[in-house]
């Protein structure tokens, strides 16, 4: 897929010595880095977000049901099923 950009030449400048500098082996290459950069950013703000919800948030007691809970949820209803028993 292509996408076009309009960008002031000393942005175009910039990149285009990123690339000659060989920090970069392409235009592309560095607009896809602040593209993933970006992504990490967001994933890191959206982590800190959840940890300061669980901070804030009233604890709940950890018993082997809320274990047992936690495995049927993230693995799936057949979770409690454990195969080595069958």
């Amino acid at each position: 897929m292509n996408i076009t950009i309009d960008i002031p030449d000393e942005v175009r400048v910039y990149v285009e010595a990123q690339v000659i500098a060989g920090a970069y082996s392409s235009v592309a290459e560095y607009f896809l880095d602040l593209v993933k950069q970006d992504q990490k950013r967001n994933a890191q703000a959206k982590l800190e977000e959840l940890l300061l919800e669980g901070i804030d948030s009233q604890g709940q007691e950890v018993t082997p049901e809320y274990w047992e809970n936690l495995r049927s949820t993230v693995l799936g209803q057949n979770s409690q099923e454990n195969p080595k028993d069958k």
